[in-house]
């Protein structure tokens, strides 16, 4: 898999610190954008006086109030530069550890059943997240049953209808699946309560979740979120969204976009806070930006040095 993606660094004195966004066709916001968007405003960008990536992330935030992946690839860069300056890893500077991290599932998108089965027996993992939403889908996860005792979880992408959800949900929980992420439309919140209210297995929102203040809409709708740092604007946010999906009970996601290395190392720190990860997207390129992250059959294991441990290859 090729992705297109943005990569920006930020230095300061003999500091360097690297962000990442990747440019995701159905959010209209290329690479291009971002690139004319930051060389549009460039000057302001590096004048700030860098004495917390929070702040910073504020600054930003009403600097390109259009593009939370600009931010997000600067608000990463930011973090990264200041555990550098500071000569810690994220997790360390935020009081966790990457022990505690969960696995990261393993990716196998829509295909046929014969090409789906085929690409989960090319990659031995402790849990799947499989991509659903078609008239297959109780015939694919059937298939894909036979040739595992992984867990899996379900991504339907909002493509199935309440009927349709109701029906599947008990016959996927029998089959072994975890957990159901994002089974109806986006904007379905009457359906999702009903939902809500029926379903055996946990819900979890991703395209009804992209910002902070949909944390709380998401609440008595959805079981859990999945926090993606490309669509939210970053580190900064994301924490912030964890906090609050805890003060509401809700089980949290960190989730992926096809991330480099260099996103990912971003995902991966943030991992000890959460309950799942889908962290699989240095797994899914044909060539990666940066190394520092090794996964071992689901564990992320970050690299031992300050920020996010990256280091570049280009």
């Amino acid at each position: 898999m090729h992705q297109p993606t943005f990569v920006v660094e930020l230095s300061l004195g003999s500091f360097t610190g690297y962000g990442e966004a990747p440019a995701i066709s159905y959010y209209n916001i290329p690479v291009e954008k971002m690139i004319a968007d930051l060389e549009s405003k460039k000057p302001f960008v590096e004048k700030f006086a860098l004495t917390d990536p929070s702040r910073y992330w504020h600054y930003l935030h009403h600097l390109f109030p259009q593009n939370p992946f600009l931010v997000c690839a600067l608000d990463i860069a930011a973090w990264d530069l200041w555990g550098k300056m500071k000569g810690q890893p994220l997790y360390q500077m935020w009081n966790t550890s990457p022990g505690t991290s969960p696995l990261t599932d393993y990716t196998i998108g829509i295909g046929t059943i014969e090409n789906m089965v085929a690409k989960m027996k090319e990659k031995p993992w402790p849990v799947y997240k499989i991509k659903l939403g078609t008239a297959e889908d109780i015939a694919i996860m059937e298939a894909l049953r036979q040739h595992t005792t992984a867990v899996f979880r379900v991504d339907a992408n909002a493509g199935w209808t309440t009927e349709e959800a109701l029906e599947k949900i008990p016959l996927l929980e029998k089959l072994g699946v975890e957990l159901v992420e994002q089974p109806l439309a986006k904007d379905n919140w009457e359906g999702m309560k009903i939902l809500f209210e029926k379903s055996s297995l946990p819900l979890l929102a991703d395209e009804s979740c992209v910002f902070e203040q949909d944390v709380e809409t998401c609440f008595k709708h959805f079981h859990g979120i999945n926090i993606k740092l490309t669509k939210c604007s970053g580190i900064t946010p994301a924490r912030r969204m964890i906090t609050k999906a805890r003060e509401l009970n809700m089980k949290v996601m960190v989730g992926s976009m096809n991330e480099s290395t260099i996103g990912s190392a971003a995902i991966a720190h943030l991992m000890p806070e959460v309950d799942y990860a889908d962290a699989d997207g240095p797994l899914l390129l044909s060539e990666d930006l940066a190394t520092g992250l090794i996964y071992n059959y689901g564990k992320v294991e970050i690299l031992p040095s300050p920020g996010l441990g990256i280091t570049t290859t280009f």
